[in-house]
């Protein structure tokens, strides 16, 4: 089984934010249909269910993601753990691939780190920098150019996503799927 948590914030004021690519991606996923809706209180998120694929989209809010993901793993117990989350330190327009190592800072990911450990994949997109807060860049949405060009991005990492799942070699993803700016 595959558990593939794609990190943002709920509610209507944080949709189209930077810090949002995470649920952007999953609502993506699931316009290929044939999911079922395997949500409940204890998983605190919308989790999704296809075979042996599992779609979470936490409603812990970012700094809480782990909760969440450590919920469904310790339910479901996946083999394989994909997150996908925003990335201040790379570029717009570009997307990487790791295993493990720091947060980066990201909250979202000290968390998960903090629950489960580091031991997952995971797909960094791009947002860049500003001369904004961080606070203030994350959580702001992108304009129409930038939306315009992250559909582009997130059907790359929809594709490279499961790609990864079939192969579950992340190096070989990377190689092949990272994108830049």
């Amino acid at each position: 089984m595959t558990l593939i948590a794609g990190l943002g914030n709920i509610g209507k004021e944080y949709e189209n934010t930077r810090h949002n690519v995470g649920f952007m991606l999953i609502d993506l996923m699931l316009k290929d249909g044939g999911y079922s809706d395997v949500s409940s209180a204890k998983f605190q998120g919308e989790l999704y269910k296809k075979g042996s694929l599992l779609l979470l989209k936490p409603s812990t809010y970012m700094n809480a993601s782990g909760n969440s993901l450590k919920a469904v793993n310790d339910f479901y117990k996946p083999s394989q753990i994909i997150v996908v989350h925003d990335e201040l330190d790379i570029a717009f327009g570009a997307m990487r691939f790791k295993n493990g190592g720091s947060s980066g800072g990201h909250n979202g990911i000290k968390s998960i780190d903090k629950l489960i450990g580091n031991g997952y994949d995971r797909v960094r997109i791009g947002i860049g920098r500003s001369d904004k807060s961080v606070i203030d860049y994350v959580l702001g949405k992108f304009d129409s150019d930038e939306m315009k060009k992250l559909d582009g991005i997130l059907s790359h990492a929809k594709e490279a996503i499961l790609a990864l799942v079939n192969s579950k070699d992340i190096a070989a993803i990377s190689s092949k799927f990272t994108l830049k700016a």
